[in-house]
């Protein structure tokens, strides 16, 4: 049985993130037509955590139906 709570909300984390770090992005270049390097720093560890939520469940998912298929033989 899965959690579906601490599912949708490790979705909503990485959803956020990638919509916090465009918007940053987006109000610095209206504002000042820069993008600072804490600024892209903070992009790109977003991306990779929201990459890695969802790309590491993926994973798992093929995993554990590789492994049922297998004990289904």
């Amino acid at each position: 049985m899965e959690n579906k709570g601490f599912k949708i909300s490790q979705y909503a984390c990485a959803v956020l993130l990638i919509v916090s770090s465009i918007a940053l992005v987006t109000y610095q270049v209206i504002e000042i037509d820069d993008v600072a390097a804490g600024l892209l720093y903070y992009v790109a560890q977003s991306f990779l955590l929201a990459g890695s939520i969802f790309g590491l469940d993926q994973y798992i998912k093929i995993i554990k139906k590789q492994y049922h298929e297998r004990e289904s033989k």
